[in-house]
C-alpha cells in the first residue's frame, strides 16, 4: 500500500474519531461507553504511529 492511499485512510479514521467524542456525550451509553472508550485510545495510538512513520505527513 503506498503512502498517498495510508495518509487518505487515516484521514477518514480522524474523521470517525470526532463521531466517536460524540457519542460518548451521550448520557445514555452505558456499559458501551467502555467500549467508546477503548476505541478512541485504539484510534489516537493508531494515528500517533502514522506520524511517528511518516512525520512529514499532515493529516486532516
Amino acid at each position: 500500500m503506498d503512502p498517498q492511499t495510508l495518509k487518505e485512510r487515516i484521514s477518514v479514521i480522524e474523521s470517525k474519531r470526532e463521531t466517536l467524542l460524540r457519542l460518548l456525550e451521550q448520557p445514555d451509553l452505558g456499559t458501551l461507553r467502555i467500549d467508546v472508550n477503548q476505541a478512541l485510545e485504539e484510534i489516537d495510538d493508531l494515528i500517533e504511529e502514522f506520524k511517528r512513520t511518516f512525520p512529514e505527513s499532515e493529516t486532516i
